[in-house]
């Protein structure tokens, strides 16, 4: 995957592409790669990094959702868990089995949890991941030992699934491209083509060059996220909102806070939602939070009530309560919620997907979450066939190996969700042993995976490598930040850029690191 060859493809290419997709998230390039897949001339557009947004900011969970089932939307749950069982097949060097614990307070106790992952165990079928059962007391202190022991009864274990939602990402991206596809980061879509009154195609500018491009699409799909509602209102300036935007915050703390295997889920906070401390990358990661906004930005900020929050209801349900001083790195997410138009509570908001065909072809895609992300491609390419006139070809996804598969792999491996593109690193490093070294000693990345991202995984700059090629950002911010000044210098060597170049990213990563600090003492402040 190398973005010089993409944009010689885009600038090379004669006559219409089959199908462009604007967003480079989760859902952008679930349809980019089920498009590819089935064999049609794919172009993917992303105006800044793949996962720049809300795709890599989520809780790292690969679920059915516990509590759409209290809700009793039984249908979503089990496409869910269907795509869920699909995701393991298909990715399990990045997606796993997870146990999760539910504990049970004498201040707080929901017979559903009990009785309600039985269910949700026979929904999964022969794609579970484990039975739930009920824990006693002791079990549950010992597999969590840091859980609060004052008035616990015991507990209920059920299993759901985990990723790395950035690196899942970059393999979809990587995948479209082993299909024939064409993914580009860094390419902002700027306006509309048409061909009567129909869109005939984009017209996007090349965010590193200045280079805008015209290019010719039978059908252009719009996948963005938080953003869908810029696209709809380029294409049709009176079209009405379907987003209702939600920000959620996680909180990133040391192992200490959760030193097993096994992760806490909270059914019901303060404000209906659920609360998780999930076990990740060597860290607990905490969260989350359910923020109404009006504002849409690439990089959303935590809320200091927000930040309480969490640290309240943490401190609730763990032996050591946690404080500001804790927090490793704090990061914020967009939830894309489709709007009904009315005052509404963003919690209470269908997680479903919306397919919306306007009248000038445009094909939009929004709504879902990250489980839910090949069926929305799916659904979404069948629909955008009708519109582009193509011969119909059947959808191959459901048993497509996502890019670095590989089901066998050591857990203790630092490259281990590289999968099978570990190999590939370790000839590097036998090549030239410094490319072994660590990037930072309280993280696990190797200097040559800043080459690897610059070369096979289009990272443009330090925060692509910092932030989602590796998770250093999210996983302690203030490493990243020393972490800065080796990876710029790797990186312009790869990319062939100056001094300037490597002092103008530092300071840009760094100013971005900060935002991470929240509630953490920040260097030079």
């Amino acid at each position: 995957m190398n973005r010089e060859k993409a944009i010689e493809a885009i600038k090379n290419f004669e006559g219409y592409w089959d199908m462009i997709v604007i967003g480079g998230g989760a859902t952008g390039l679930g349809v980019g790669v089920d498009a590819a897949s089935r064999g049609y001339k794919t172009l993917l557009l992303e105006q800044h990094d793949f996962a720049k947004g809300t795709s890599s900011r989520s809780t790292k969970l690969i679920h059915g959702g516990v509590r759409y089932l209290r809700q009793g939307n039984i249908s979503l749950v089990l496409e869910a868990l269907h795509e869920r069982g699909l995701l393991i097949q298909n990715a399990p060097h990045l997606v796993t089995n997870q146990a999760f614990i539910v504990p049970s307070y004498e201040w707080w106790d929901d017979p559903f949890y009990g009785a309600g992952l039985k269910v949700y165990d026979m929904l999964a079928g022969k794609l579970g991941l484990g039975p739930s059962r009920h824990l006693s007391r002791k079990e549950t202190l010992e597999r969590i030992p840091t859980l609060e022991p004052e008035k616990l009864r015991g507990g209920v274990e059920y299993h759901d699934g985990q990723f790395d939602d950035a690196r899942l990402a970059v393999n979809l991206a990587q995948t479209m491209t082993d299909w024939g596809g064409t993914p580009v980061n860094y390419m902002k879509v700027i306006k509309f083509t048409r061909a009567g009154k129909m869109i005939g195609g984009v017209v996007a500018t090349d965010k590193e060059t200045g280079l805008s491009h015209e290019i010719h699409a039978r059908v252009v799909v719009n996948a963005t996220g938080v953003f869908t509602d810029t696209i709809l209102e380029m294409e049709n300036p009176e079209a009405k909102p379907v987003i209702a935007a939600s920000q959620g915050i996680h909180l990133v703390l040391d192992k200490a806070f959760l030193p097993g295997d096994s992760a806490i889920m909270v059914p019901q906070t303060s404000d209906g939602r659920v609360l998780f401390v999930v076990p990740w990358h060597d860290r607990a990661l905490v969260g989350t939070t359910d923020t109404p906004v009006s504002r849409i930005s690439l990089e959303p900020c935590p809320l200091e009530e927000e930040i309480d929050f969490i640290l309240t209801h943490a401190a609730r349900y763990l032996s050591k309560d946690p404080g500001p001083g804790d927090i490793k790195s704090v990061f914020a997410g967009l939830r894309p919620l489709v709007s009904t138009g009315k005052e509404h509570d963003t919690a209470a908001i269908s997680r479903d997907h919306y397919l919306l065909v306007s009248e000038s072809g445009l094909v939009t895609i929004t709504g879902g979450k990250w489980t839910t992300y090949r069926k929305m491609a799916e659904d979404t390419v069948n629909q955008a066939l009708l519109v582009a006139g193509l011969d119909e070809r059947e959808c191959v996804t459901k048993k497509l190996r996502i890019h670095g598969w590989l089901k066998h792999f050591d857990q203790t491996d630092p490259l281990h969700y590289y999968g099978s593109d570990a190999i590939h690193l370790k000839k590097m490093i036998r090549t030239d042993p410094g490319l072994g070294e660590k990037l930072h000693p309280d993280l696990p990345y190797l200097k040559a995976e800043v080459i690897w991202a610059v070369q096979k995984e289009m990272a443009r700059t330090v925060e692509d490598f910092l932030a989602r090629r590796s998770r250093a950002l999210v996983l302690d911010a203030m490493a990243a930040m020393d972490m800065a000044p080796e990876v710029a210098r790797l990186m312009a060597r790869a990319l062939g850029y100056d001094g300037r170049w490597k002092t103008r990213q530092i300071d840009s990563f760094v100013r971005l690191a900060k935002n991470y600090l929240k509630g953490s003492p920040v260097p030079g402040s």
